[in-house]
Parts: C-alpha cells; sequence; structure tokens
C-alpha cells in the first residue's frame, strides 16, 4: 500500500508543479503516530524526509532508524523540548515566537550548530491554529534574524481543514506573496529559499500555487491510528 501510495502522491506532484519545479518539490512523508515499520517501509521505496509533530516520537525514532533519514519538527515546539531534539532535526518549520527562536539559538549554540528554521504563518487567522500573523511576520524574521545559531529558511503554514483543496487556494496564494515579498527586503540571515505547505487534502493546490516542501501523511500512510500501544 504505501509503495503505491508514494507512486500516486509523486505522480500527482510532478503534475501539478510547474514546469521549472518538476522534481524538485520536497516530499515530506508525515509519520507521526506511525510505527518505526511503516517508516522503514516508505525509506525502502526512496523517502528520506520525514515529519514530526510530537518530540517525544523524534527521540524515539530516531535511534531505531538511519542515520541519513531527515527529521523536520512540523509540530508546535514547547521551549523546554527544543533541547532533546537540536542535535537530531534536520529542519523546524513551526517557529512562531521570538521566545521560541531564541531557545533554538541557545541550545543549537551548544551543539555549536547552527539550526535552519521557517517562521509558522497563521494565514487564514485560525483561533485553533499556531503561528506568527502574516502583519507581524516580516518583524518578527528581522528580530530572529539577529540570533546566532539559527537560520531561516523561509516560511511554513497549516492551511484550514478541507473537504475540497480548492478551498484553500487563496491563503497559498497570500502565502506565496508574502514569502516573495519577504524575500525582496534581502535581510541578512534570511534565505527564504523553502516555502513549506500542502497537504494530504490540499497538496497539489499548494505546489500549483509555489510550495517546495509539501506534508503528506494519510495520503502515504493511510488513516492515523491515535490509540496508544
Amino acid at each position: 500500500m504505501i509503495q503505491e501510495n508514494l507512486r500516486l502522491v509523486t505522480q500527482k506532484i510532478d503534475e501539478a508543479a510547474p514546469p521549472e519545479k518538476r522534481g524538485k518539490v520536497k516530499l515530506i512523508a508525515v509519520s507521526k503516530t506511525k510505527p518505526v515499520s511503516a517508516i522503514e517501509e516508505a525509506y525502502l521505496y526512496g523517502i528520506r524526509d520525514f515529519g514530526e509533530n510530537k518530540v517525544q516520537e523524534i527521540v524515539e525514532k530516531f535511534d531505531l532508524l538511519p542515520k541519513d533519514i531527515r527529521w523536520h519538527m512540523i509540530g508546535h515546539l514547547q521551549r523546554n523540548k527544543v533541547k532533546y531534539i537540536i542535535d537530531k532535526v534536520a529542519l523546524i518549520h513551526s517557529v512562531d515566537s521570538l521566545r521560541l527562536a531564541e531557545e533554538i539559538s541557545k541550545e543549537a549554540q551548544k551543539k555549536g550548530k547552527v539550526m535552519p528554521i521557517l517562521i509558522e504563518v497563521n494565514i487564514a487567522h485560525e483561533d485553533s491554529k499556531f503561528g506568527v500573523s502574516p502583519g507581524d511576520c516580516e518583524q518578527l524574521i528581522r528580530q530572529i534574524s539577529l540570533l546566532p545559531g539559527v537560520q531561516i529558511r523561509g516560511l511554513m503554514t497549516v492551511a484550514p481543514f478541507v473537504e475540497n483543496g480548492e478551498e484553500n487556494r487563496e491563503y497559498f496564494k497570500a502565502m506565496k506573496q508574502l514569502y516573495v515579498d519577504i524575500m525582496t527586503k534581502n535581510i541578512d540571515n534570511v534565505y527564504m529559499d523553502i516555502l513549506s505547505m500542502g497537504m494530504t487534502g490540499d497538496y497539489q493546490v499548494a505546489v500549483e500555487e509555489g510550495a517546495d516542501y509539501v506534508r503528506v501523511g494519510t495520503g502515504i500512510f493511510g488513516e492515523r491510528n491515535y490509540q496508544p500501544g
């Protein structure tokens, strides 16, 4: 099932991508709540980028799986948990405050590394979602860009949950515009080469509107299992 799902998702990404980005959009397999065996299967078929929402799951899976996996922290990150993943993840997608960025800076410096991060934007102004408002995004980026040990690589959003991905096109368009606006400011230590948006229900629309990374879980692994054990 996973092999066939991966083939379909990859095909749909390529079909949705503009010609200049075909084959360049990165698929992040969202493996939250999934067992190590499912990740191993996706790995067998070439996937190296996996996304997790919880620090505990990254820590538990990190030691059990190949070291060339690139782990992505895509869920809300509490400041007191940064130290557990700072040397395990390739990219933190969900930075939405200066205080969190300062903690990442502190822990990255302890490890002698520079941590790539994305700024999470609440593009649809949903009360239930984390993320900085679009209007406050540039100011936050300018503040974080001054911190040692972190490197802003772009923006991320979690669009509203919809039955029809087309309903989120306006939000993806707005994210792309914000991304371009900030890129043109040429802020020091801000690279703006990653726009992370789109999930199982809307990733094709996100790719059409300029996503560099899409985060697909259910479309690869099937429905999530939240039962213990």
